[in-house]
């Protein structure tokens, strides 16, 4: 037997108990609050009953006809629970008020023996509520969380049935009566709450608390994983989520499934034990988003380049980040201005973005040809020609040198002739670039462009 049904087993030989205590008391004493009280534990037995044996439909593991198990069987019980606990205390409140509207009112003794009985009832009641939450909580038992409740709720009521008995002894008749429709209302309200929990279950309303988790652990995974669309239920207290994201078009599959598995342990990680899949489409508005960004920052006087642009999509939002490139000699207030006219183009280019950040870098200063720099210019145009026609025999079509941070670019265009194959096009080019290092000091790139 599983520790779930020993301990609805339990709670049936509890219920059993103290209905026949109840009741016992409640005829010899003449109080309706002891008698609804025990009706009330006879839902409770009911309910025990049907969660012992739907326990063991419920832990089932999935199979062909129920391939996301039997967990619901669960939220069935808890429903008619619910209903057993409507009918008992509607009984509770006719009665109550029926003895409340009569011209006299019935005799209650409440002796010693009936406090004494209460006593006990309410020791088991507070043990058996104890023990059914905390396995609810160990196992996420539906089922079980709603016996907790029942025992819970008896003892509220129990505890309003020795109020009345009190007054009744302090000499209020009527004490009774209005503890018995204390109780109804107490009953009544248990089963509401319990009814919605269940309805929310069976509908697959998704669990607020849980989705906003699973939101978050996904947009922790940056812009490698663009979320689409999230789709969560809970079923027997196991969660199950369908989850659409994005990634960039020109990922292999093998990145596909990488992002996906991260994806399965994020929200495996705040979700424990929970069912994920995942479908991978290609992020073509993502690539929108970052074209969008790029142009908008492009449209602010001043900026010279834009880069690793990022948009994540977290609650709905879109939070950005990008580099953008500004004169290396421009003063940081005037760079910060910049970066927040950046900042707001963004803003009003994708309305939802919540925050747009902005890294600074200088752009890459060049030096163009100056009297000065004539004659050192010349010489490395000349050394440039001189390496194009050592492998091609020919003068280049085009030949420009520019001075950056990182060093010399060179720019060569050469001719190689129409039935030239790219394969030998592409060999002339290393040899060209090779024979330009060896020939120049300082260059960081050869750009060789061939033409037919």
């Amino acid at each position: 037997m599983s520790p779930q049904r020993r301990t609805a087993l339990v709670s049936v030989v509890a219920a059993a108990v103290l209905i026949a205590v109840k009741l016992t008391a409640g005829l010899q004493s003449g109080s309706l609050g002891l008698v609804s009280d025990a009706a009330h534990s006879a839902s409770d037995l009911v309910a025990a009953l049907l969660t012992f044996f739907v326990l063991g439909w419920a832990i089932r593991p999935a199979d062909r006809d129920h391939p996301w198990g039997h967990g619901k069987a669960e939220n069935l019980v808890a429903l008619a629970e619910a209903a057993a606990l409507i009918v008992a205390s509607i009984f509770i409140a006719i009665e109550a008020v029926s003895r409340l509207t009569a011209d006299d009112h019935p005799n209650v003794d409440a002796t010693w023996f009936v406090f004494a009985i209460l006593g006990g009832v309410m020791a088991i009641d507070l043990s058996r509520a104890f023990i059914s939450y905390r396995a609810s909580k160990r196992y996420a038992s539906p089922a079980l969380a709603a016996s907790a409740l029942h025992f819970a709720s008896d003892l509220v009521g129990s505890a309003a049935v020795l109020v009345g008995l009190l007054a009744v002894r302090a000499g209020t008749p009527a004490g009774d009566s209005i503890a018995a429709l204390l109780v109804a209302g107490l009953v009544l309200i248990a089963a509401g709450r319990l009814i919605r929990q269940n309805v929310d279950s069976l509908m697959d309303r998704a669990p607020p608390t849980a989705e906003s988790a699973a939101r978050d652990a996904i947009g922790g995974l940056g812009a490698q994983a663009h979320l689409r669309r999230l789709r969560l239920r809970e079923v027997g207290g196991r969660h199950f989520a369908d989850v659409v994201i994005g990634v960039a078009p020109g990922s292999s599959v093998a990145h596909g499934h990488e992002v996906a598995d991260l994806v399965e342990q994020a929200v495996e990680q705040v979700l424990p034990g929970a069912d994920v899949v995942v479908h991978i489409e290609p992020d073509t508005e993502g690539l929108a988003l970052q074209e969008r960004v790029i142009g908008a920052a492009l449209g602010v006087t001043s900026v010279d380049g834009v880069h690793n642009v990022s948009v994540l999509e977290v609650d709905g939002r879109s939070e950005i980040s990008l580099h953008i490139r500004l004169p290396g000699d421009m003063e940081l207030d005037a760079a910060h201005a910049v970066s927040t006219e950046v900042e707001a183009a963004v803003r009003t280019e994708i309305p939802r973005a919540s925050t747009v950040h902005t890294h600074l870098e200088p752009r890459q200063r060049t030096t163009q040809s100056s009297k000065g720099m004539a004659s050192r210019r010349r010489d490395q145009l000349r050394g440039v020609e001189a390496a194009v026609v050592d492998v091609t025999g020919a003068q280049p079509l085009e030949n420009r040198v520019v001075t950056t941070d990182d060093g010399l670019v060179v720019f060569v265009t050469v001719n190689l002739g129409a039935g030239t194959t790219l394969d030998t096009a592409h060999d002339h080019a290393t040899l060209i670039e090779a024979e330009v290092r060896r020939t120049l000091d300082g260059v960081s790139d050869v750009v060789v462009h061939t033409e037919p």
